[in-house]
């Protein structure tokens, strides 16, 4: 046992190099293997040096090897894990930027399209959507893109499903924004919104008693569509605006006396402000008719809205008016 609390460089970078040893004499032993791996991520969480260190000699490199070779779920799992956490704290420099390779992208689409446990299927997912992050360097590359929308229209989670399933849906939502926003990838945003005509049906299950769905599935579209106006236009044209605004009529009338509706509301608001904003004029005539607005000013005085959400809601009420106003204004 190595104790993980902080300590002289030296001795940190020397038990790197024994539990490295560990790693490779212990593949018989996943729980022995499992363990090494949680202390290396708690060791390497200390300094960003370790995790260089731990990368010279060769441990990202056999974490990256055990997870496409063991044979034990647990230790698949938890080098993943290892490998993403890692990206994440550290960014592009170390890690992660020897992460960022097409075979890395490769393996993980490959190994999503493996029968495995959910959990372990959701840090992969995690990982892929770790690597993506605020690096530009791989947001061209969308052969990726397939299997994540492809897990995403196969993976949404029916009234019966575990908590599982409905984080491996919620991850995967989760890699796909950050795939098309951060920073924003247009090319990236144009091949999500062909989920648009699935997304637009799944927006009617959205209300209580599933106010889990909200935040996915409004985050997926309120990124895909930001500042894109062939994206807003699309989304348009297969209905889901319409149902976008559905939806929230829907919610809006119970935001007063639930909290969890009041949360979905304002979800769903933003959503509405990102889908209109620099492009309202041309398809807000149906919202116009649908009385949004008097909702939104009714959920402004809901004692369940949340003070940091007020200006969102204030903003979405701007942009409709203008482009009521407008609208009106051309009719006569």
């Amino acid at each position: 046992y190595i104790s993980c609390k902080p300590t002289k460089p030296f001795c940190r970078k020397t038990d790197l190099r024994l539990l490295l040893e560990c790693l490779k004499y212990q593949m018989k032993w996943p729980g022995s293997q499992k363990q090494a791996l949680l202390t290396i991520i708690s060791i390497c969480k200390q300094n960003g040096q370790y995790v260089e260190f731990f990368r010279e000699i060769g441990g990202i490199s056999f974490i990256y090897n055990l997870s496409k070779s063991s044979t034990f779920s647990q230790v698949k799992e938890t080098a993943l894990f290892m490998l993403a956490s890692l990206a994440e704290l550290h960014g592009v420099y170390s890690c992660k930027q020897s992460l960022c390779r097409e075979e890395t992208f490769c393996d993980l689409a490959q190994h999503l399209e493996q029968k495995m446990p959910l959990t372990e299927k959701r840090v992969a997912v995690y990982m892929l959507s770790v690597l993506v992050a605020n690096n530009s360097t791989v947001h061209h590359k969308t052969y990726f893109i397939f299997f994540l929308t492809l897990l995403f229209r196969h993976n949404f989670p029916d009234p019966d499903a575990s908590y599982e399933q409905l984080q491996l849906w919620a991850t995967v939502s989760s890699a796909l924004c950050g795939s098309v926003n951060n920073p924003q990838n247009e090319e990236n945003q144009n091949a999500c919104m062909h989920v648009f005509p699935l997304v637009k049906t799944w927006l009617q299950e959205v209300a209580l008693p599933r106010p889990e769905l909200a935040q996915p599935i409004c985050s997926f579209i309120g990124m895909t569509v930001a500042n894109n106006p062939c994206a807003q236009q699309y989304f348009v044209s297969v209905g889901g605006l319409d149902s976008l605004s559905d939806t929230l009529t829907r919610v809006l009338s119970q935001s007063a006396h639930s909290a969890p509706a009041c949360k979905v509301a304002t979800a769903i608001t933003k959503t509405l402000s990102a889908c209109i904003s620099n492009n309202g004029k041309t398809h807000t005539r149906e919202l116009y008719w649908s009385m949004v607005i008097p909702g939104l000013l009714c959920l402004l005085s809901s004692p369940n809205l949340d003070p940091q959400d007020q200006l969102a809601v204030v903003l979405t009420i701007g942009h409709l008016t203008d482009a009521c106003c407008e609208f009106v204004g051309n009719r006569w």
